[in-house]
């Protein structure tokens, strides 16, 4: 059986997605905070089970049986460490064969304060002795192209990305590969992946693509972190997230959020998602 944490989020669906072209439904076990909001779920024949990362006394009858679990992290962050530690610890009663996890880019010794919770997590689950594969996801195209409708209407990408690169590929790119460790008969065990896109793209490289996919004229207006957080604030992020997001791009400008391995590419036998492609389905 395998189980995959945060299955109605949106790299949770797009994974249980790809699995079902892999195992049958029955195989598939979906772990959500409110089973009541899974019915699809249920209606494909995949197991639905209550799992709340912040009500630990969920997580042992979600866990039963299970021999493969994917942990999705956790969207909240500064929660995510006792969180994580809740299913890391209920895993281990279990016992599970393999615990795959969804890190981020480089999360060792990268410096995005996004990182930071991520690197903690990894350390537990070594400490916890539990058979691991680590996934350390690069950016989402999805990150930059939700944005496509309102950066047409306004003409303008902002970013402190400067003229760095960011080798980013398509959520369900990197859903795939962890369907792909979750279904192997491979013994991923140990392994800790990498896992950018094909390509990488600058942000002047994203305004021009628009800018001929749309017809419009896109302009790339860069900033320094403090000025690019100051406008997230401004059109409505938390200023938490606002900073963690300037962070990101500050640090994305001096490369951490490039790499040029082929990882993904190598694990799905194909190239990811273009930046391109994802425009295209955004302006759709």
């Amino acid at each position: 059986m395998i189980a995959i944490t945060g299955a109605n989020g949106q790299l949770g669906r797009l994974v249980i997605a790809a699995l079902l072209e892999k195992v049958s439904a029955d195989q598939i076990i979906a772990l959500v905070r409110n089973p009541d909001n899974a019915a699809d779920f249920k209606a494909q024949g995949i197991h639905v089970r209550q799992a709340d990362y912040n009500a630990p006394d969920t997580l042992p009858a979600a866990l039963a049986g299970v021999d493969k679990l994917l942990l999705i992290s956790g969207s909240e962050v500064g929660q995510r460490v006792p969180q994580h530690k809740a299913v890391i610890d209920a895993a281990k009663e279990a016992g599970i064969s393999l615990l795959a996890y969804t890190s981020i880019l480089n999360a060792d010794k990268s410096p995005l304060m996004l990182a930071a919770e991520h690197k903690v997590t990894e350390e537990m689950i070594r400490e916890s002795g539990l058979p691991a594969v680590i996934l350390r996801n690069g950016w989402y195209n999805e990150n930059y192209t939700a944005q496509t409708n309102d950066i047409t209407g306004l003409g303008v990408v902002a970013g402190a990305v400067g003229e760095g690169q960011i080798a980013s590929a398509a959520r369900r790119d990197y859903a795939e590969a962890a369907a792909i460790v979750l279904a192997s008969a491979e013994d991923h065990t140990g392994k800790v992946y990498e896992l950018a896109g094909s390509s990488a793209f600058t942000l002047a490289e994203f305004a021009a693509e628009i800018a001929e996919q749309s017809g419009k004229t896109i302009n790339y207006q860069p900033m320094d972190e403090q000025s690019f957080k100051d406008l997230l604030v401004q059109v409505g992020l938390p200023e938490g997230f606002a900073g963690a997001l300037a962070d990101a791009e500050h640090h994305a400008s001096k490369g951490w959020l490039y790499d040029n391995g082929l990882t993904l590419e190598k694990l799905l036998g194909r190239k990811t998602i273009s930046l391109k492609q994802s425009i295209a389905e955004a302006l759709a």
